[in-house]
């Protein structure tokens, strides 16, 4: 039986290196690299979350299932919840996706994975300068 390749084993082995290097260099220093790293990595998980909270209609695999013809197109999102001071509907796109071409929905995926990488790079780096 053929192991499978891991999946960037590379940059695995990499890290462990420098971990290892960090610990000969300084001991003190790796509960603080592990401490560091683990708030980089919750800071991206935040922001991906952060993406799919604020744009539940736009995620970038349903253009991609709509391109396919699996899934319907997205719904209305109504926003109603301060009691009548706030009364916003919003259209998910401008375009009707049911009649829209492969071009035109692979696209929108593109800029819906633009979105979302933009989202999570900023709350890391906002993570990552302290903020």
């Amino acid at each position: 039986m053929r192991l499978a390749r891991v999946r960037m084993a590379d940059w695995v082995i990499a890290a462990a290196l420098l971990t290892v290097l960090v610990w000969l260099i300084a001991p003190q220093q790796v509960p603080v690299t592990v401490y560091k790293l683990s708030l980089v990595a919750l800071a991206a998980v935040a922001g991906y979350w952060i993406d799919r909270s604020l744009f539940p209609y736009a995620r970038p695999d349903l253009f991609f299932e709509l391109r396919h013809g699996s899934e319907e197109a997205p719904q209305e999102t109504t926003f109603t919840q301060l009691g009548g001071v706030i009364n916003f509907a919003e259209q998910a796109t401008s375009i009707n996706l049911e009649s829209a071409t492969a071009d035109q929905l692979t696209r929108l995926a593109a800029v819906a994975m633009v979105r979302r990488a933009v989202i999570v790079s900023a709350a890391m780096l906002a993570v990552s300068l302290g903020a």
